[in-house]
């Protein structure tokens, strides 16, 4: 049953949303073309249209978020869906990861002076909406500093709800098209809750013109106990850990339960600076980037952990064709002022650098759901297209958290455990059940897109068409 919030909050997105759609109507145009960008410094020439620029969320708190919408190309973009990215941390940034190093048409060159071409851009099938959320991370702002402090779930999904309302008045032109919600990492909170936001708000509706048709979720974050028992469970099985301290963590640590034990603190902090080594968590089988893993060492060796956040975020990775340095050229680029303009970025000083993920928001998110199974829940019984996939060489939100997740919904299969294709080679296994489709990435880690674009890209082309991955 819904409680009395979400009633008075529904009731109150149904009136922002009609006046929304009648701004939209009489102006919406016009702010469109004031968000065009015309071209990014250094960018290659491109036959689609990009726009950038901030939407208001809180008129009180002074609270806008920062979007980059990179359209199909010029032919298609009109009849191509529309696909919502978020990046998780909580507190990193979209347009740092989902945009420039996974999904996006651009990469950035390592001195950060310019741009080229992603094969494999997501662009090539749908229309892309990044979203710098929530307030605080890259370059979405609000104007009440203890915003910046007081971030949590809720106020996150309400305001990406406010944003997606606010930014269809804007482009009345994507009001009704076929829409999906992708991401990441603690994304895996955003997305449903999002989504389940979207729900609500369809069904207080009379006319609802959000036309959500499913969602996509990449190692994400999904249920504080499975999430945990399946992460150590794969440092065990992946020889990053000892049988001791295994059966320390299992035996010590309450997941059930928000207060870290003495013992369990303990024996966690011993497997991560002693028994890991100087590796890429996000990727465990790839160089990490020389400098991310300087510093690291030089934390431990002043006695502090490394920070982990559910991400994208503090970098150490890649090879095959990447680079594991990839997020500091973000940082030079997306800081430049001739790069800031052309986005219609920062246009109120926001007194501190962009970066790529955000300390403040990460240290101190205050409401965080223990478990998203009840929304997913929800949204089956809603008839939305679901999608869960996983880079099998990510260790910090793995593949066996996820599996050991989803098993407890109960699902009957459809289609029982195989492997399935891309480019005559096992991409992945996937298995397909009633209500939702789980699919692993062989080879890739945290971010998938970024260590098998091809094969993500493979992936992303059935999700949209609602088949099951190829099995030859």
């Amino acid at each position: 049953m819904a409680t009395r919030g979400r009633i008075v909050a529904a009731v109150a997105s149904v009136v922002v949303a009609w006046l929304a759609v009648a701004v939209g109507v009489n102006g919406g145009g016009c702010e469109a073309e004031r968000d065009r960008v015309e071209a990014l410094p250094g960018q290659p020439p491109v036959a689609f249209a990009q726009y950038a620029g901030y939407v208001a969320v809180s008129e009180a708190s002074g609270r806008a978020l920062f979007y980059w919408l990179t359209e199909a190309a010029a032919a298609a973009a009109a009849t191509k869906p529309l696909v919502l990215w978020l990046n998780g941390g909580p507190g990193c940034s979209s347009i740092a990861y989902g945009a420039s190093e996974e999904i996006g048409p651009f990469r950035i060159k390592t001195n950060g002076t310019g741009l080229y071409l992603n094969k494999y851009s997501w662009n090539r099938e749908a229309n892309l909406l990044f979203l710098e959320s929530p307030a605080g991370v890259g370059f979405s702002y609000s104007n009440t500093t203890s915003d910046l402090k007081t971030s949590g779930d809720e106020r996150t999904a309400q305001d990406a709800l406010q944003f997606l309302i606010s930014w269809m008045s804007r482009f009345p032109q994507y009001r009704h098209r076929d829409f999906y919600i992708a991401g990441e990492s603690y994304a895996g909170h955003y997305v449903p809750q999002l989504a389940r936001k979207i729900v609500e708000f369809n069904k207080a509706s009379p006319y609802p013109f959000i036309n959500l048709k499913g969602i996509l979720v990449g190692n994400g974050v999904t249920d504080n106990y499975y999430d945990n028992i399946g992460t150590v469970t794969y440092w065990w099985t992946h020889a990053m850990i000892s049988d001791t301290t295994y059966k320390a963590i299992m035996s010590s640590c309450n997941f059930t339960s928000a207060n870290v034990s003495r013992l369990c603190n303990r024996a966690m902090s011993y497997a991560m600076n002693h028994e890991f080594g100087d590796i890429d968590q996000y990727s465990i089988y790839t160089p990490s980037c020389a400098a991310a893993a300087a510093a690291n060492a030089t934390g431990r060796r002043r006695g502090k952990a490394a920070v982990l956040r559910f991400k994208d975020t503090f970098l150490r990775r890649r090879s095959f064709g990447y680079d594991p340095c990839t997020e500091t050229y973000a940082e030079k680029y997306y800081n430049r002022p001739d790069v800031q303009k052309a986005m219609h970025a920062n246009i109120t000083g926001i007194p501190y650098r962009w970066t790529a993920c955000s300390d403040v928001l990460i240290k101190t998110w205050r409401d965080s759901e223990f478990s998203m199974l009840p929304t997913y829940k929800l949204l089956m019984k809603a008839g939305l297209r679901i999608w869960v996939f996983s880079g099998d060489t990510d260790s910090v939100v793995p593949v066996t958290a996820t599996r050991f997740a989803l098993s407890h919904l109960g699902l009957k299969t459809k289609i029982r455990w195989y492997p399935w294709y891309s480019a005559g080679q096992v991409g992945g296994w996937s298995e397909v059940y009633e209500g939702l489709t789980f699919a692993s990435v062989r080879g890739a880690g945290h971010e998938v897109p970024l260590f098998q674009p091809r094969r993500a890209f493979r992936m992303f082309q059935s999700f949209l068409a609602g088949e099951p991955l190829p099995k030859s």
